[in-house]
């Protein structure tokens, strides 16, 4: 019942590109975001894209240096492993600027996102399902949903060129512990179609048949992965993997998803649960501090809160931010110095 990918637009014609690419051993490099739907969409594109014989690579921006997307700056880190063209997953539906940085350097880009888009769009193409005149039913799908439709129109595509013989070619189903993972850890609407995904998904972990990385995560979350359920995905897996985006790089994230050897899938994830109790005392820090300046004005007279500190970390005031909205239920801005 899962609604098919040929309604997205454009995903034809990506499918097409990355056909060629493929054919061609051209050298991709995914560009992805830094939160845990960017790291499943990213794992999810490095694990099909190797299964079909691409050569490829990714990069995540470090959000402390180059903050959020497709920038110009990132554009100039990728352009020194000289790729043929660049995949952006969880991002890229308004990284204009990124776009023609890219373009001006002889680098092809293809969008793979789900976010709302702005007024204008970047000139190249976009597989998003909330781009004008995308007629696909489920406008919901997070970032790995998005990227995971696209393997599903390439996988088609070279079946159709007899990439895979007389074979079907790899099982995209052993990607749907990925898929589920980030789209409830991103935390999107869990319409018919996305329940569906995360259903998939959350079997596989039951029957033991995860990535090692997952596994690995609810082994240093404490939970079990055969009783696997929506509530250790967001609130047990998920927030280990976005620390590393928080405090480090989420390049760790992404390598515990990537990696086979569950020993060393092990190892990353114990420094994604340490990194995220880290996390934890950081945020409950801030937090106290936070609400002793509330306590000195009279909220009642505010529409909205805006909160500052110069010793407050970057990486966690989206948290704190989320918090006070939810204690004083207002909006509400914090802000700390950037780098």
């Amino acid at each position: 019942r899962l609604l098919p990918y040929h309604s997205l637009k454009n995903i034809t014609a990506a499918a097409c590109r990355l056909a060629d690419a493929i054919e061609r051993q051209e050298k991709l490099l995914i560009v992805a975001d830094y939160d845990s739907d960017g790291a499943t969409a990213c794992a999810v594109g490095m694990r099909a894209l190797r299964a079909f014989g691409a050569v490829v690579d990714f990069i995540v921006p470090n959000r402390f240096e180059y903050g959020y997307g497709l920038t110009p700056e990132i554009v100039e880190l990728a352009a020194q492993l000289q790729p043929q063209l660049l995949i952006t997953v969880d991002n890229g539906i308004a990284s204009l600027a990124g776009v023609a940085e890219a373009q001006r350097r002889g680098i092809e880009v293809l969008i793979t996102d789900h976010h709302l888009p702005g007024d204008s769009l970047p000139d190249t193409l976009i597989v998003n399902p909330n781009q004008p005149g995308c007629e696909f039913p489920s406008k919901h799908l997070a970032g790995v949903g998005v990227i995971f439709y696209v393997m599903l129109a390439l996988r088609a595509e070279l079946r159709q060129r007899g990439r895979f013989g007389d074979g079907s070619g790899p099982n995209l189903g052993e990607l749907l512990d990925l898929v589920a993972l980030g789209t409830v850890a991103d935390v999107v609407k869990l319409d018919a179609n996305n329940r569906i995904l995360v259903e998939q998904g959350l079997a596989r972990m039951r029957a033991g048949r995860a990535h090692a990385g997952v596994k690995a995560l609810f082994q240093v979350a404490g939970r079990s992965e055969t009783r696997a359920v929506c509530f250790d995905l967001g609130f047990a897996l998920g927030p280990r993997l976005n620390a590393a985006g928080r405090l480090d790089d989420m390049g760790l994230g992404i390598g515990c998803l990537l990696q086979d050897n569950p020993e060393l899938a092990l190892e990353a994830a114990a420094e994604l649960d340490r990194l995220n109790r880290e996390r934890r005392g950081i945020e409950s820090g801030m937090q106290e501090e936070a609400l002793a300046q509330l306590d000195r004005i009279d909220v009642t007279d505010s529409y909205s809160l805006s909160l500052y500190r110069d010793d407050w970390h970057q990486g966690v005031i989206g948290i704190l931010a989320s918090r006070i909205k939810d204690r004083h239920h207002r909006p509400a801005i914090v802000f700390a110095p950037g780098n």
